[in-house]
């Protein structure tokens, strides 16, 4: 027999099997020798109160042990050797997922990626973390998995985008991630953890058949008669597939200024820029949990913040709780910073993107002559403005504290911060474009009243964030899933302009797998 619990707990209990036993037990009126095994279904965090509880949802199972196969969900995943092909350009969520939901549908992913297998991205990484040396094909941004990969590993998402996100969390877990993001309400893998996971994904796809190319870079798509056909590389190698899924990221602009050459259709949509705070992770605790140390049974505390400020919204993004910030720049003369979180979420420090809103019409009448490129334009001018407000001093970032920030005074001295390659001491208040620093001082104002204690010189400000989300968007037919101007071009992922983060990615690779399929066995190329 089984039967469903739920429980109001505190966090001790829950992490204890012997008291998360006898609680259920209680709960569920029966003898604690009769339940033969729990399974979480559910668990969330109520810090509403000075004593915060856990709400969990358990699956009780009772004089029976079940079969632990059978809850765990199988793949079946076909040998597509000598299958359609379907090329595949970037292998982050969006990419990896639409090859392996085509190696579901038994059709062969041929996926090409500008950076490096996730095990030979790290030396790259570490030398970037030291300022020693910057590879622009191989970063945080580019290679195996994308950019989740080293400077993620939060799945969760608010979007509502058509799809199962149970799905993308099931794939994890049958490639190696922990059970826990099947039933966590902010599932999270680590960044320490991810590379493996990533890399036992391209594993499945090509021990089935399928193909990734790494350090291959696209220099241009194929186009016969209206229609896709798949593309040159930089080395003057010729894919040719029946159909192409565009997946390269936001963060890749020379695709989108090659599709602008190209004379293919683009569309400018509205983005997000701003900073990175970083706070002591104790100072985000005590202000979250309501006391002043959060004890060994609560993980670190995260918050999520939004305000609107003179008809925009301004918002927390991204936020790393027991996180570091890290240098996310894919081009020379420019910096962008990000945030990520290792497994144990246990370093000193919470950070979190904070972006003010920007609309096309906010985009300065400089950069309007790019056309639908002006929002893209604008940003590299803010990221390069970072870089020249660095000292000329490489990766290291220009930072402000958080109080002289608001007040628009220079800061004497900076406090210690995750961000490996150093920052510096910058007026922030007075360089960043005035409508994006206006908002954001006054929305940490707000923030103040929210989280009292938040607006302090102990936090720190580093500059900055601005791939929050594209500032392109390539169109699609929302039925097919088809660019309008061109045949078999299937735009997915952050850089389509229609998904933000790894799960709503992910699911957005998968619908244009699906839809690869739906038209291919129309033409009855399947």
């Amino acid at each position: 027999m089984k039967l469903q619990v739920q429980l109001i707990i505190t966090p001790e209990q829950a992490a204890k099997e012997s008291q998360l036993k006898r609680r259920v037990a209680e709960k569920a009126e029966l003898h604690e020798q009769d339940i033969k095994h729990i399974r979480i279904l559910k668990k969330s965090i109520d810090a509403r109160s000075h004593q915060p509880k856990i709400n969990l949802s358990v699956e009780v199972y009772v004089n029976e042990m079940p079969d632990l196969s059978t809850l765990r969900r199988e793949f079946q995943f076909h040998d597509v050797h000598t299958a359609p092909s379907v090329l595949i350009i970037g292998a982050g969520p969006a990419g990896i997922f639409a090859a392996l939901k085509l190696v579901e549908l038994g059709l062969k992913p041929v996926v090409i990626e500008r950076g490096k297998q996730a095990k030979d991205r790290v030396s790259d990484i570490a030398a970037l973390n030291r300022n020693k040396s910057f590879n622009v094909d191989s970063n945080y941004c580019y290679g195996e998995g994308g950019a989740g990969t080293f400077s993620d590993g939060k799945l969760y998402t608010r979007s509502k985008k058509k799809g199962d996100s149970n799905e993308i969390f099931e794939l994890f877990q049958y490639h190696g991630a922990s059970d826990e993001i099947l039933y966590e309400a902010h599932p999270h893998i680590g960044s320490d953890m991810l590379p493996a996971i990533v890399g036992n994904m391209s594993y499945t796809i090509t021990s089935h058949g399928g193909e990734i190319y790494f350090d291959t870079r696209m220099k241009e798509l194929l186009i016969e008669n209206d229609r896709v056909k798949g593309c040159i590389t930089t080395d003057g190698r010729k894919f040719e597939a029946e159909a192409v899924i565009l997946a390269t990221g936001h963060s890749a602009h020379d695709i989108y200024e090659m599709l602008h050459s190209q004379g293919i259709q683009l569309e400018q949509k509205g983005f997000a820029m701003g900073v990175r705070v970083e706070h002591p992770q104790t100072l985000i605790d005590s202000i979250q949990y309501h006391c002043p140390s959060r004890g060994e049974y609560l993980p670190a505390a995260n918050y999520s913040l939004v305000e609107q400020i003179d008809d925009r919204g301004v918002y927390s993004f991204c936020m790393c709780p027991g996180g570091r910030i890290v240098p996310a720049g894919t081009r020379e003369e420019e910096i962008v910073v990000n945030g990520m979180s290792a497994s144990r979420r246990n370093s000193p420090f919470a950070n979190s993107g904070m972006v003010v809103e920007i609309r096309p019409e906010d985009i300065p009448e400089e950069f309007q002559q790019y056309g639908v490129l002006a929002g893209l334009r604008f940003q590299q001018h803010v990221e390069h403005l970072a870089y020249i407000n660095n000292g000329g001093k490489g990766r290291v970032a220009p930072a402000q504290r958080l109080v002289d920030f608001v007040k628009g005074k220079v800061s004497a001295d900076l406090p210690e911060c995750s961000y490996m390659p150093g920052i510096i001491s910058s007026p922030l208040h007075f360089w960043l474009p005035e409508h994006i620093s206006k908002r954001l001082r006054e929305a940490f104002r707000r923030f103040d009243r929210k989280m009292h204690g938040y607006l302090t010189n102990e936090a720190v400000v580093v500059a900055v964030e601005s791939r929050s989300s594209s500032a392109v968007r390539i169109p699609r037919d929302p039925e097919t899933g088809e660019h309008p101007q061109l045949k078999g071009l299937f735009p997915a992922g952050e850089g389509s302009g229609f998904s933000g983060g790894i799960t709503s990615s992910a699911i957005d690779g998968q619908n244009a797998a699906i839809h690869v399929f739906e038209i291919l066995t129309k033409l009855k190329k399947v």
